[in-house]
């Protein structure tokens, strides 16, 4: 029976059935004596293009499973604005990415213990990176097997992806096995979060298995509204659902996993933020907290796409009837080719400079090319790599257009406005010209559509950066984790200031990992839910 004043009681109440929320719920109802119900804005994951690896260009456009956010006109790419998709559906981004499984350095772990977040340096976290997969080539001192998430390798590289990776050597990057191992430094092909040539999100590993538990409940198409409290505890949530009002109460923790987007949003509509920005939107104040919705972080990348007299691009299948059909076969029946792929074969992490610790820059090849995913394919034989800054120093902001969260956010991710971002982005552009002119890779090439051969200066590299670039889809760190007066969430993740009250998502992030974002994603909800868990027992 619940309490007077909710519609429904549960000991744990989860904010968000993405990357991490599908996490939290499968482990915390491992114990049968906790009751919990996870609550998500977008519906099932019943979309089959969400299970086939490729079809994460078919998703972005999609409303239905993207909140098709977008930032503000960025002042470090002249005023030009930058679409950022976000899952709207269970599994939550990790159900429409590009599928690369990367967990980044060592060294990344390590900064965000200096950074103030104890007990998150990297012996802390390997056990649960370990913890979460089942590594197909076995398990060993740096990878384990046996748990939810699969991760394989690209098993039939394209034409494109082999000639880069030989392009890399003899430009003397060192060939890397394993970049989830003992180092990222080098080249290789990418690992992935794919099952026999199926997706492997964290719904399909971790929620959609344990959905007939009876302590587990999953509410779909369900708005969370605002967070509810009784003095300085929170003890619920108001959602709208089916065009009605309830309110789901939390008796012991409420965890919001909304993403580095939805979570602050969700915080500041409820009270909970920095003073000043709240009341100018008349919110009342439950909490002064000022780091809400602030130390916002992303890849940003630019892009080499050619023409190529490769046969075995994707942008050819797509055109031909006959080779999409022989595609979609090969997939079928054998989980392998280029329907089994996401978006990236192969990977080089390099040094803008010989006097950098660990790599600063990420390539990602793409055996396609196109000007944005909403625009889809070219309609000629190409293919791409993009490069990156692993961790970039300009810092953004999520802040609120209206007092209830209901309008999409204004989110400023101010790209490139520190210096070091554009001089290391100038050094990736330099990199990516010689991997250009290196054979095998240079003989695929028949014309480059972009950049412009010409370029050649400085000024003329940082123009066609900040004209041409985009996301990499990995926003984070907007309620970061530490113990100093802007932190919004301690160690445990607990809300500073608010009992009751967690954040476990890529939010909490102190600084972004070099890489992609979703391995260590699913890393932090894997350790809180043991912070969590120990709580409840006691």
């Amino acid at each position: 029976m619940a309490r007077t004043g909710f519609d429904m009681e549960f000991d744990v109440v989860v904010a968000g059935a993405g990357s991490a929320g599908c996490v939290v719920a499968a482990r915390l109802t491992e114990n049968p004596g906790i009751s919990l119900c996870v609550i998500e804005a977008g519906g099932r994951d019943r979309n089959p293009w969400i299970h086939i690896p490729r079809g994460f260009g078919k998703l972005v456009p999609n409303p239905d499973i993207n909140w098709g956010y977008e930032t503000e006109p960025e002042p470090g790419l002249g005023g030009r604005s930058i679409i950022w998709p976000r899952g709207k559906v269970v599994g939550g981004s990790g159900s429409i990415n590009g599928l690369v499984f990367l967990r980044g350095a060592p060294s990344d772990y390590d900064d965000w213990q200096r950074l103030g977040a104890q007990g998150w340096g990297y012996k802390d976290v390997l056990p649960y990176f370990k913890r979460m997969e089942h590594c197909v080539d076995g398990a060993d001192a740096w990878r384990g097997t046996g748990g939810p998430i699969t991760v394989s390798n690209v098993k039939r590289p394209s034409t494109v992806a082999k000639a880069f990776v030989e392009a890399c050597e003899r430009l003397q990057y060192a060939r890397n096995p394993d970049f989830n191992g003992e180092r990222i430094d080098g080249v290789g092909f990418a690992p992935l979060n794919v099952h026999n040539g199926w997706r492997r999100s964290t719904a399909v590993g971790y929620l959609r298995p344990n959905l007939s538990r009876k302590n587990l409940e999953l509410m779909t198409r369900t708005h969370v509204r605002k967070i509810l409290f009784e003095g300085r505890r929170a003890v619920g949530v108001e959602v709208e659902r089916d065009g009605k009002i309830q309110r789901i109460g939390a008796r012991r923790e409420l965890i919001l996993s909304g993403g580095a987007i939805n979570s602050p949003v969700l915080l500041l509509a409820s009270g909970i933020g920095p003073a000043g920005e709240l009341a100018q939107h008349g919110i009342d104040v439950k909490l002064d907290l000022p780091g809400v919705g602030k130390n916002l972080q992303d890849h940003y990348q630019a892009s080499f796409a050619f023409k190529t007299n490769s046969g075995d691009t994707l942008n050819e299948a797509v055109m031909n009837p006959v080779k999409s059909a022989r595609m979609a076969l090969q997939w079928l029946f054998t989980g392998t080719g280029q329907l089994a792929v996401g978006a990236t074969e192969a990977t080089l992490f390099a040094k803008s400079s010989s006097s950098e610790p660990v790599p600063d820059l990420q390539y990602q090849v793409l055996n396609f090319s196109s000007d944005s995913l909403k625009l889809g394919l070219h309609r000629w034989p190409g293919f791409t790599f993009i490069f990156s800054v692993c961790r970039p120093k300009s810092r953004g902001e999520i802040t609120l257009r209206d007092a209830a969260g209901r309008t999409a956010p204004r989110i400023l991710a101010n790209y490139l406005v520190h210096p070091d971002d554009m001089r290391i982005m100038q050094a990736g552009f330099r990199i990516g010209r010689q991997i250009a002119a290196t054979e095998p890779f240079r003989a695929l090439v028949t014309e480059q559509i972009r950049p412009n051969p010409a370029i050649e200066s400085d000024d003329e590299i940082a123009d066609f950066v900040r004209g041409m670039g985009s996301t990499v889809y990995h926003p984070c760190g907007t309620c970061r984790m530490g113990e100093d007066a802007r932190a919004v969430v301690d160690s445990s993740l607990r809300v500073r200031g608010i009992d009751g009250l967690r954040v476990v998502d890529a939010s909490v992030m102190p600084a972004m990992p070099s890489p992609n974002i979703h391995p260590a994603t699913i890393m932090v909800a894997e350790k809180s839910s043991d912070l969590i868990a120990q709580a409840l027992r006691h």
